[in-house]
């Protein structure tokens, strides 16, 4: 067990918790309760949960009401988005360390306490997630997200990618302080978790817990499975900030978009231009100036780029010539592997 049990004490001489569970909730009744009971289950017991329903129109305050124990904080407000009610249980926060949970997840018993025991071993880490596994409504699966966790891997896949899951993060609440909340402009997110992690891990080291702590359940109205959705534009865009940022490329560079783009497959946002030998030199530049900020060896970041090389050549071949042309030609763009594919 984390033998650390609180950071300060109020003005009453009551203990404030070390860890604040923020978890956001609207027309969540479907799995609310398994939700709570999972935090209210944990092995770390130090923590307040921070509760906001966020206008449902269904059960969820009635079952949010039923349960009664002290570590519970409740609030209730009209519908504002899952950004902003994320950025209000910040501000209630009380806690050293804030954690994610999402209202149809499970946390595993010992989530908070090994996140607790990264974050107190680890001072330079801004924030940490976790492996985890995958529920598809109430059937498991075999399948988990199995992340990277270590920083510069991690920080490699953020140029193109969310390499987290949302509901397994514990941040510092002192991040927030140096890079700000979560983005509420319209042109930011969804996926507003990607564009903070990307703003958290310019300053900050970041990591996962090579470890399921969490359960991530699959569900038929997730805003990313259904109906028109800026999520797309908005990863395109976010991935190209990032790539701009580490390479010193201006926002505006074609380059840079076709690389965010391929990384997506958001081919209608390709240029004319679009080249597979030019986006496989940014992206090297990319890999090599990573290395440097993070005073890193370049080699296993290069690795990782020829890693993502290989996909990319077979999306942009498939993009050009077809299925099955592609096809033939990834096969022989790998066995002839040269300098006009990798610098």
């Amino acid at each position: 067990m984390v033998c650390a049990t609180g950071h300060e004490n109020n003005r009453a001489g009551t203990q404030l918790p070390l860890v604040s569970v923020v978890l956001p909730v609207y027309n969540g009744a479907a799995y609310l309760r398994e939700a709570i009971d999972s935090i209210l289950a944990q092995t770390y017991s130090t923590f307040e949960l921070i509760i906001i329903n966020d206008g449902s129109k269904d059960d969820s305050a009635s079952i949010i009401a039923q349960f009664d124990d002290p570590r519970i904080r409740t609030f209730s407000q009209a519908n504002q988005g899952l950004a902003a009610t994320l950025n209000r249980g910040i501000g209630l926060a009380q806690g050293a360390y804030i954690a994610r949970q999402d209202q149809d997840d499970i946390s595993l018993p010992q989530r908070l306490e090994k996140q607790v025991a990264f974050l107190q071993a680890h001072p330079e880490h801004g924030m940490v997630g976790s492996w985890a596994g995958i529920m598809v409504g109430e059937r498991g699966t075999t399948r988990a997200h199995r992340h990277p966790a270590d920083d510069l891997s991690l920080k490699f896949e953020l140029l193109f990618t969310n390499p987290f899951v949302h509901s397994s993060m514990m941040i510092r609440r002192e991040v927030f302080s140096t890079v700000g909340i979560y983005a509420t402009d319209a042109s930011r997110q969804p996926p507003e978790d990607f564009e903070l992690w990307s703003r958290v891990a310019r300053a900050y080291k970041v990591a996962n817990v090579p470890e399921i702590l969490v359960t991530y359940r699959e569900v038929p109205h997730s805003m990313s499975r259904i109906g028109p959705s800026p999520f797309l534009e908005h990863a395109v865009a976010i991935s190209a900030e990032n790539i701009a940022f580490i390479t010193g490329r201006p926002l505006d560079d074609q380059d840079v978009i076709d690389l965010a783009a391929l990384e997506h497959c958001a081919y209608h946002r390709f240029s004319l231009r679009m080249h597979l030998p030019v986006v496989s030199r940014l992206l090297f530049e990319a890999a090599d100036k990573l290395a440097r900020v993070s005073g890193a060896e370049s080699g296993p970041v290069r690795e990782l780029a020829r890693a993502r090389f290989d996909v990319f050549r077979r999306r942009y071949l498939k993009y050009r010539y077809g299925a099955v042309a592609g096809t033939v030609l990834a096969f022989f763009g790998k066995k002839f592997k040269g300098s006009m594919w990798l610098s």
